[in-house]
């Protein structure tokens, strides 16, 4: 179910870049309804009013997976608090990605509005998969699993890779492809804004690279596997950019790229997650001498010996 929800959350940016890019972001001009009159498109709403509807009925269908997974978690036992709070933490900014796609549509699609639309689901994407992440880990305290330096190089790379995204979104609000032709772009020189955006890129891959050569000479399998896939990930990504960018935008590549930057995203989310594991809760035991050891203690032993 968790591995539904992420997949499920990162389909969504994908039809609401469909919505976008085929003009159809006013489809359905008004909110919460789709006409003054009515709920549901028209025939006199057109194939636009069809894909803006389609978009809204598929973030019910997110809704309801984002459900099916918190009841799973609280219904499940033992009951897991860190799964609990991650499952409502995603059901609860569904709704939320629903007001906020409403002021989009009332707003007349202004590009401030419609990048904040899309960096919810940035965070929808994350919390999904730490979901998804928590149903093959424990809930014990972190145990970190490369040395404190790499541990900062991770966030600074984590960091890097949110600002890429943000300043995408920021290049998509002055370019073309704004979801109605009459909709208002942030004014911004698009070549400028798309060069800063590509140095970034050009500063992640480069963090990414040295993090997989980082984690692989301090023995961090996984963690280096991670970088490694967000790599690949990144490049991909880089390659589709490009193109788009010389080729003047075509949809299907433009299209691919919102893909891949939610892949992206995931994928820094997966390296974030994967420096650190979290053991099993130890069974308390009263009879043992240790029960009344600190948790703390045992994990950073733990973690000693693993390094």
């Amino acid at each position: 179910m968790a591995l539904a929800s992420l997949i499920a959350n990162i389909g969504l940016v994908v039809t609401g870049a469909a919505v976008r890019l085929t003009d159809s972001g006013l489809g359905c001009p008004t909110w919460p309804k789709c006409t003054d009159a009515s709920y549901t498109t028209t025939s006199a709403m057109g194939v636009h009013g069809v894909i803006e509807f389609g978009n809204r009925l598929l973030g019910i269908a997110l809704f309801v997976v984002a459900l099916a997974c918190f009841i799973s978690a609280w219904t499940q036992r033992p009951r897991r608090r860190r799964q609990v709070r991650l499952s409502l933490l995603v059901l609860l900014g569904i709704p939320g990605q629903g007001v906020v796609g409403g002021i989009t549509v009332l707003t007349n699609l202004n590009p401030w509005v419609v990048g904040l639309h899309f960096l919810l689901s940035m965070a929808l994407i994350a919390a999904a998969y730490a979901l998804w992440k928590s149903t093959d880990e424990g809930d014990g305290l972190p145990v970190f699993l490369v040395p404190t330096p790499l541990r900062h190089l991770t966030t600074v790379m984590a960091v890097v890779s949110a600002a890429v995204i943000v300043l995408g979104v920021v290049v998509t609000g002055s370019g073309p492809h704004s979801g109605d032709n009459g909709a208002k772009r942030n004014g911004l020189d698009p070549a400028a804004v798309a060069q800063a955006h590509a140095d970034l890129v050009f500063l992640l891959v480069g963090l990414t690279v040295a993090l997989w050569f980082a984690f692989r000479a301090v023995h961090a399998p996984r963690a280096a596997k991670a970088a490694l896939t967000l790599l690949i990930i990144e490049l991909s990504q880089g390659l589709i950019g490009f193109v788009q960018y010389f080729t003047h935008l075509p949809v299907a590549l433009v299209a691919a790229h919102m893909l891949g930057a939610s892949l992206v995203w995931a994928g820094t989310v997966a390296v974030l997650l994967a420096i650190r594991d979290r053991p099993d809760l130890p069974a308390a035991d009263p009879a043992s001498p240790q029960a009344d050891e600190p948790t703390t203690s045992r994990y950073q032993s733990k973690a000693g010996s693993r390094s």
